[in-house]
């Protein structure tokens, strides 16, 4: 099957949709079966992979267990919801649309929210959006999972930003409906429904929500969705919870998931901003269209397959190498790069600097609530400028650099950072994006060609609105990114069958995952799949009484430190081997996948 001529048949693209297919996970977490074999792909076959993946986004319902994006009752849920932001754009005294969430939800809620608070500006109209992002802003950059696990933290953090606001509409992404920082943020709302009107955005159906106590709360996530339930019925709350299907890489909720979030809170804020700013009305048909716009962007990138896997295939062999993939972008494509580059560590246990993103304009063009975070050490040097200095001069001919610009960008800047780049590396690439018939940078874009091992030039038709081209070329380039740094991971062997084996055990989501991927694997019962957990994380043969009375918050916070945590964990379960030996036997084979497979052998 992961030859080249893969192929998926139908049965396979719905078969997660059955209730007897992996029955005891919830569908973020399900294992996609069009990517079983994903760790054994080539790039051409991971690229074709990854594209019937994100195609389950777009899938109509089939009338069985799950509603999906383009469902009647999500989008009359969608039209609603735009209709209260349309109320707070005509009305925005002491009001107040706040998008929140953790990790990739964050990154997308701070994505967004820039975006239409730059839209209002242009029209001389006041901000009216603002994020949340467990973790602060360094959490745009890097990973902070720890933060995702505390409701009060959740609760403080709104109640700060919406001090003195009389009406908020609070969006609350949890891609799983699990995470607690949000679970906070929602029932802080549903206590005081005289201002706060709480939406949840996530991708799983309700019953689904995780019902985990959250320690020293009396509440669960899945406690505060029935309450929103029901008050969803007089719609003093709203819940949008379309299925797009399991991810590629299990779990990995930044694929779909953030793709997900993205397109149904632009659909819900465009048609806001157009009702509020031209007259034009809410209606089922205009969100269907401004979806359809959002397939055709899926459907434009993916038809550049051959130049993907090219792409895909070189940044594997960098990573293969021990070297480092860099990112340098313009605008909010190069955010977009920063937000796949920082997804990298806690996704696949890289190294911050085996995936790099560089932004022109560095926190100018970031415009973050906090502003510059360089004090917090060179990880957080974004611009250009400090690619040339920290990272350029010891770059070599294994190191990939990757352009990402449009033709609406200065692309004479593109021309001279490229030229740079070249006299250290031949490894350069281009990915592009421009209108059908525009020629105003053909000459500029000779010169980059020449000096590029291969240029990806995305071309769309003549768009009917500048904003919405904008936004499908993000969509576009967030695919493009993540299908680069998923599949070089791949290749480097960081993945085995379609699951994250060198997860990072940060937080008690990760912990769980990481507990019933040992029970996956290994086919042992849960209560010795943890054991080898926590031996693995306190680095121990034999657990104490201590370890094993801490709680899970104690125990994450040591994992923090730790380095193949699973991998180690996942040996000594196949071999009943020492921690010592299992680390021995990763050492001499560092792609964990066939370490593992020598285990099983």
């Amino acid at each position: 099957m992961a030859g080249s001529d893969w192929t998926c048949g139908l049965s396979t693209m719905h078969e997660w949709e059955s209730p007897d297919y992996e029955p005891s996970l919830p569908v973020s977490e399900k294992s996609n079966p069009l990517t079983r074999d994903i760790d054994r792909a080539s790039a051409n076959c991971i690229v074709r992979m990854l594209q019937a993946c994100d195609s389950q986004m777009f899938q109509e319902e089939t009338g069985t267990t799950y509603q999906r994006l383009l469902s009647e009752q999500v989008v009359e849920t969608l039209m609603e919801v735009s209709k209260r932001v349309e109320l707070i754009l005509k009305d925005p005294q002491d009001s107040l649309v706040v998008l929140s969430g953790c990790g990739t939800s964050g990154r997308m809620a701070f994505l967004i929210t820039s975006a239409f608070n730059r839209a209002l500006r242009e029209l001389n109209q006041s901000s009216v959006y603002s994020y949340i992002i467990a973790g602060g802003d360094k959490a745009l950059l890097s990973s902070q999972e720890a933060p995702e696990d505390d409701p009060r933290l959740g609760m403080l953090s709104l109640k700060k930003i919406c001090e003195g606001k009389r009406r908020v509409l609070f969006i609350g992404i949890s891609c799983g409906l699990s995470a607690p920082f949000v679970a906070g943020q929602l029932d802080f709302c549903l206590q005081h429904p005289e201002v706060y009107t709480p939406v949840l955005v996530g991708f799983n159906p309700s019953h689904q929500a995780r019902d985990e106590p959250i320690p020293g709360y009396t509440f669960t996530f899945s406690h505060v969705v029935q309450r929103m339930q029901e008050l969803a019925k007089s719609q003093k709350a709203f819940i949008i919870n379309p299925a797009v299907g399991p991810e590629a890489i299990s779990g990995s909720s930044r694929m779909k998931g953030g793709s997900a979030t993205k397109i149904l809170l632009e659909v819900v804020l465009s048609a806001a901003h157009a009702a509020a700013f031209t007259n034009t009305p809410i209606t089922y048909k205009g969100i269907l269209q401004h979806m359809g716009a959002y397939k055709k962007a899926l459907d434009i990138t993916y038809a550049q397959n051959e130049g993907l896997s090219a792409l895909l295939e070189a940044a594997g062999q960098s990573l293969q190498r021990g070297r480092r993939v860099c990112y340098l972008g313009w605008g909010s494509l190069a955010v977009l790069g920063l937000i796949d580059a920082s997804e990298c560590n806690p996704t696949f246990g890289a190294d911050y600097n085996d995936v790099r993103g560089f932004v022109s304009g560095g926190y100018k063009e970031l415009n973050n609530k906090e502003g510059p975070l360089i004090s917090l050490g060179p990880d957080f040097c974004i611009a250009h400028e400090d690619f040339l200095h920290l990272v350029l001069p010891s770059l070599n001919d294994q190191d990939v650099a990757l352009l990402i610009y449009t033709h609406s960008d200065d692309v004479s800047e593109v021309v001279k950072l490229a030229s740079r780049v070249r006299e250290k590396t031949s490894n350069l690439h281009a990915v592009y994006h421009q209108v059908d018939g525009d020629t105003a940078a053909a000459v500029q874009q000779d010169d980059i060609n020449k000096l590029c091992l291969s240029s990806l030039k995305l071309t769309w038709p003549s768009p009917a609105s500048r904003s919405l081209l904008h936004m499908q070329w993000e969509l576009s380039t967030k695919l493009l990114l993540n299908a680069v740094s998923t599949g070089a991971h791949v290749l480097k062997g960081k993945i085995y069958q379609n699951c994250m084996i060198d997860v990072q055990v940060t937080n008690s989501k990760l912990y769980s995952r990481a507990t019933r991927l040992l029970q996956k694997l290994s086919g042992r019962p849960e209560s010795h799949c943890e054991e080898a957990l926590l031996k693995a994380v306190y680095r121990v043969d034999k657990l104490t009484a201590d370890i094993t009375s801490s709680d899970i918050t104690t125990h994450t916070r040591t994992a923090k430190n730790r380095t193949k945590v699973v991998p180690l964990a996942l040996v000594c379960l196949l071999t009943g081997c020492s921690l010592v030996e299992a680390g021995s036997r990763l050492e001499q084979q560092p792609i964990v996948r066939e370490a593992v497979e020598a285990c099983l052998s």
